[in-house]
This record gives structure tokens, C-alpha cells and sequence, in this order.
């Protein structure tokens, strides 16, 4: 279980718990997200990369035919087993480990690109930034990306999100707004700014997969628990049949930092 004062008004989550929905629901991103990422030069044949919190390893899954070499790490085992399931099941030479993002040892400038999709929000950023500093090559590049629904926009994730909030009051991550990634000021002296991109992107989804979605949220699925996370799927379901067509789009925010190594400091 993980508990952080900062998110969910310190509730305990865990991925782990949702680990099935999470890989059957939750690989969402559409092709156009890893292309940009590889039009950046990163994650393309010949680099070493390291994708932090990859949870069900939906980064290294899809970038991994572009050629890079890629070890995923999860706090969750749970999150692992699937990750390492689903690259077996598509013949991928992906290695997985569990791990805590903070505390993953490899050698110093041993990878080329570090990621972290989703999960930069959770880590302890004074640990992990002289951690990730120290095994990215000289140039290397951390890429800390996002990709969120907009509530704002949709009355179908609206009243999703009000839902998960009739269950889980404790939840916050319901209101997202569009706002321009800046690096952390851990990485100051560390990192400079290499590139900072965000754009708006359509995500299609079914009744079924939007449900599934909101059900892997960490809002639901990592925290509630089997009845009321059962009640809260019964009640989202029959929401969905009353506002929702059979397939839809739901309007997503897409961010994107790129943070390169400094050729001198102080780690």
C-alpha cells in the first residue's frame, strides 16, 4: 500500500489491487503519443532506457519496436507479473523488475533515456532526481509524460468523476485542468529543460472500456474496497446507458518534459 499526505488526503492506494482492469483497460494511448516521443530521439534502436513506475509496461510494450532496450520497474509485483505477461504474450524482449522508483540501482551512466508515464506525481523527487542523475549517461534524458482525461470538456467524465467521488470523497483527482509541465525544482541544478510540449488529443472509447477505465482509476480500483468498488461499477454502468452513446471520444490533455542531463553538477 502507498500513502502520501498529498494525494487522496493521504489514503492509502494500490495499484496492485487493480493490476487485471489496469492492463485490460488502461493501455490507451494512441499511436501518434509514442511516435512524437521517438521524433524527439528518444527510445529509438541503439538506447538504453529505463521506464519508471511502468506499472502493466504500456510504454515499453509499444515503443519497444522502435528498437530501444528496455527495463521497466514497478513498486506494484502485481503491476509486474501483468507486465511481464502481456510482453510475452506479443514475444517481446522486455525485462521487468519490482522495484521502488527512488531506490532502482544500475550502474552510473548506464541509460540513455529514463521515462516516467503517469507516475512522476507519486515518487519522492529528492531521492529519485540525484538517483536518476547519476544512472543517465552524459546528455541523457529524462521524459516525464502525462495523458488526462478533461472533465471540463466532457459530461461523460464529469459525471464519472462525480461518481467516483460519491464513493471515494477522498479522491483528487477529479477537476483536471490544462496547465504547461515545469521541471520540478529538484532537477535544477541537475537537468536543464529541453523540451516543454502539451496538446489536446481524442481518446475513443466503448461503454465498456470507458467503464473499465474509471473502475482502474486510483480513485476506485486502488482504493475502494470489493463492494464498493462493485457498487460503484453496477451504479457507473447504468450512468453510462443513460448519457452515453455505445462509443465516444473523451477529450485527454497530453504533456510531455524533456529534461536533459547538465554536462556538470554536483552528483
Amino acid at each position: 500500500m502507498t500513502k502520501n499526505i498529498q494525494i487522496d488526503h493521504g489514503q492509502e492506494f494500490d495499484w496492485g489491487k487493480t493490476s487485471s482492469d489496469y492492463a485490460r483497460y488502461r493501455d490507451i494511448y494512441p499511436r501518434e503519443f509514442f511516435q512524437r516521443i521517438v521524433d524527439l530521439g528518444l527510445c529509438t534502436a541503439g538506447q538504453k532506457v529505463l521506464d519508471l513506475g511502468t506499472g502493466t509496461g504500456v510504454l515499453p510494450r509499444h515503443l519497444a519496436r522502435f528498437g530501444a532496450s528496455f527495463m521497466g520497474v514497478d513498486i506494484s509485483e502485481n503491476q509486474i507479473e501483468e507486465a511481464k505477461r502481456l510482453a510475452q504474450d506479443d514475444n517481446l524482449d522486455i525485462k521487468f523488475c519490482v522495484s521502488p522508483a527512488e531506490t532502482v540501482l544500475f550502474p552510473d551512466n548506464y541509460f540513455d533515456v529514463i521515462t516516467a508515464c503517469q507516475c512522476f506525481i507519486y515518487i519522492d523527487k529528492s531521492i529519485l532526481m540525484p538517483n536518476i542523475f547519476r544512472m543517465l549517461k552524459p546528455g541523457g534524458r529524462l521524459a516525464i509524460l502525462s495523458l488526462i482525461w478533461l472533465p471540463d470538456e466532457s459530461t461523460i467524465a464529469k459525471q464519472s468523476e462525480m461518481l467516483v467521488l460519491k464513493y471515494n470523497p477522498m479522491w483528487t483527482g477529479a477537476g483536471y485542468q490544462r496547465k504547461i509541465p515545469s521541471p520540478p525544482v529538484e532537477v535544477q541544478e541537475l537537468f536543464e529543460v529541453e523540451h516543454q510540449i502539451a496538446y489536446d488529443l481524442n481518446i475513443s472509447f466503448t461503454r465498456e472500456s470507458w467503464n473499465g477505465r474509471m473502475r482502474a482509476c486510483r480513485g476506485v480500483g486502488a482504493s475502494l474496497s470489493e463492494e464498493f468498488i462493485n457498487a460503484f461499477d453496477i451504479e457507473h454502468q447504468q450512468l453510462l446507458k443513460r448519457i452515453a452513446t455505445e462509443a465516444f471520444n473523451i477529450p485527454h490533455y497530453v504533456t510531455m518534459l524533456i529534461l536533459k542531463v547538465k554536462n556538470s553538477g554536483l552528483f
